[in-house]
């Protein structure tokens, strides 16, 4: 029987949700955690019997049974911890955003060329079930000409939640507001199902909370297929409404709230089908969202358990992770630049 991996987490955050995953996989073993918050430690070791606590990253890259650590810091951090993990000889999976600069970001990359460790990044939402079916009708073509896309991340986020830990909002760590740190999942999507962008004209401000970035973004972008979308990033939209993947072209129309499908339309159904009936198999599949559709596809993982689990299956079956630093350097550079445009009043184009 081939021997699990070593599996460690640094940082408790978002951190707790790469723990679940490595536990729960058959091909890994979580051996440690690394934090300074004690209770955090407290319990992660509540749930997870005989597993290491760290306080001290340079004691758990030291530890010869950790194979792979998450990085699961404050955005700016990520670099750093990151590279310092793939010069130790450990595979690193990064957390959103890669980091706060693209200058900072493709560091990440330089250095996994470099090592010749695996590195994966997590966009988690590029596996929810429904997202299987949109990537393939618009690569297959079934859309006609893509002309417009509509993204909108309404969220909801108190003050407390940028007071907890003092980083959440500020340009320093989080390098960004309701843009940089809930939709940049969002705005992975966008490029993914779009491709790439030419250039973006963007406004920002804050609205209801007391913090140096943003908490409402809206941009309008051009892509280099002539195509055009708009972008809405907010933490202001109480309770937290909805989050809009919206594609539009010359042959079909689709439209997705997260992990749930509201609206499918195909000038030319598959099968025996007409466009009423297609639509409504698909929406009836995935109008619930992943916890339903995974009743009927078993055998896929989504959220967090698909991105451990294909990083662990990177490093065990030595093949690159599905989604590489170039991809979050690339987010983390549109993201900047969409900052530029707000900030200077002026379309941004990008390289």
């Amino acid at each position: 029987m081939t021997k699990k991996l070593g599996y460690a987490v640094l940082g408790l955050g978002i951190g707790m949700a790469h723990a679940e995953a490595a536990a729960a996989s058959e091909y890994a073993d979580l051996v440690a955690v690394c934090d300074i918050n004690e209770k955090r430690l407290e319990k992660a070791a509540s749930l997870y019997s005989g597993i290491t606590l760290y306080r001290d990253f340079e004691d758990l890259i030291k530890d010869e049974r950790v194979d792979i650590i998450s990085i699961c810091l404050p955005s700016a951090m990520h670099t750093d911890f990151a590279v310092r993990a793939m010069e130790a000889g450990k595979h690193v999976l990064v957390e959103k955003p890669l980091d706060i600069t693209y200058e900072r970001a493709i560091l990440i990359e330089e250095a996994r060329l470099r090592t010749g460790k695996k590195v994966g990044c997590v966009f988690q939402n590029r596996y929810n079930l429904n997202m299987y079916p949109i990537k393939k009708a618009i690569e297959d073509g079934r859309l006609g000409k893509t002309v417009l896309g509509t993204f909108a991340v309404k969220w909801y986020r108190d003050q407390r939640y940028y007071d907890n830990g003092s980083w959440h909002g500020t340009w320093s760590m989080d390098g960004g507001g309701s843009l940089m740190n809930q939709a940049i999942h969002t705005v992975d999507l966008m490029t993914w199902l779009m491709g790439d962008v030419e250039s973006v004209t963007s406004t920002m401000n804050i609205y209801n909370h007391d913090i140096e970035t943003e908490d409402l973004t809206a941009s309008i972008i051009k892509f280099k297929s002539g195509a055009t979308a708009t972008f809405v990033s907010t933490t202001c939209a109480y309770p937290g409404i909805s989050t809009e993947i919206m594609v539009y072209g010359t042959d079909g129309t689709i439209e997705a709230d997260a992990d749930t499908l509201k609206t499918w339309k195909m000038r030319n159904p598959l099968d025996d089908m007409d466009e009423d009936e297609e639509e409504e198999m698909m929406i009836e599949r995935y109008r619930r969202g992943n916890r339903e559709a995974c009743k009927l596809e078993p055998e896929k993982l989504y959220g967090h358990r698909h991105v451990v689990e294909d990083m662990i299956l990177a490093v065990r079956d030595d093949r690159d992770p599905e989604v590489l630093p170039p991809v979050g350097a690339s987010c983390v550079k549109l993201i900047c630049a969409i900052y530029e445009s707000a900030k200077t009043g002026k379309t941004v184009y990008l390289d």
